[in-house]
């Protein structure tokens, strides 16, 4: 494996890589299953099971091909002394021992259309342990010390984020309010600009028109017969003036001679 390009797994204890290979080996029997699943006829299905048999071998092959270079992978704080692997071993060669379950154990599956093989080719070829591990390049793993400085600038970083988490959560809650009465305030200033600016408005025009009706009528000379026209008006505002005085006392005079004479031709009908 190349190391520039792939990260290599380091493990904490040899349970660690079982249970690796434990789920590589669930996984190839999910694949296998998925391509040919198993099927309860013995007798009409005994091609089929031939070669899912065989499949399964090659399968098994090339997941414990890499068995001889388990010594050159790094375990986290242990030795990659091979003795350390042997459970390993042993279980992995009871794996690869394991006789596939027969068929009445197995649950029964719809049968798919069948899916097109893909071409295994031979497992890898297993080195020699020892030349295996001479040609790994020895990892050295170092740790760094503890540094009090680092510790110290994580509290302060955490500190400082809770400060500003708790400023945010102030911002929450008077931000909206403060922009709600700006907003407000600016509403009304400019409602009171419209009102001035039309006001402004309304007596530069009212200015403008009594001024043009001041000219146009100062063009006008003085009409003819205006004293007398002056006059009848004068008259007939009085006319009306009086008549509105005399109304009410013409109404009740009219009132009175209506009762009367209802008064009289009553009586005159009576006799």
């Amino acid at each position: 494996m190349d190391s520039a390009v792939h990260r290599p797994i380091e493990l904490q204890s040899p349970e660690d890589f079982i249970y690796l290979i434990d789920n590589v080996r669930r996984a190839a029997a999910d694949s296998i299953n998925a391509a040919f699943p198993p099927v309860d006829n013995d007798v009409v299905d005994a091609q089929e099971d031939e070669l899912r048999n065989r499949i399964e071998q090659l399968v098994n092959d090339v997941r414990t091909a890499p068995c001889p270079l388990l010594p050159a992978l790094p375990f986290s704080g242990l030795s990659t002394n091979p003795a350390r692997h042997r459970l390993y071993t042993v279980h992995t060669q009871n794996l690869h021992t394991r006789r596939p379950e027969p068929h009445h154990q197995r649950p029964p599956r719809r049968r798919p259309l069948p899916l097109p093989l893909l071409a295994l080719g031979p497992p890898p070829p297993r080195q020699n342990q020892q030349q295996q591990a001479q040609e790994q390049p020895k990892v050295q793993i170092e740790y760094e010390p503890f540094d009090s400085r680092k510790r110290d600038r994580i509290e302060e970083l955490v500190s400082q984020e809770e400060d500003l988490l708790r400023s945010i959560a102030q911002l929450k809650r008077r931000v909206p309010r403060a922009t709600a009465a700006r907003w407000a305030e600016a509403a009304g200033e400019g409602l009171a600009a419209d009102e001035a600016a039309l006001g402004a408005a309304r007596a530069r025009v009212e200015e403008e028109g009594e001024a043009s009706g001041r000219k146009a009528l100062e063009g006008m000379g003085e009409l003819d017969r205006q004293d007398a026209v002056e006059g009848r008006f004068r008259d007939a505002v009085e006319t009306l003036g009086r008549l509105k005085r005399d109304m009410p006392a013409a109404v009740a005079k009219m009132e009175r001679a209506r009762v009367a004479a209802g008064y009289v031709v009553g009586s005159t009908t009576g006799r």
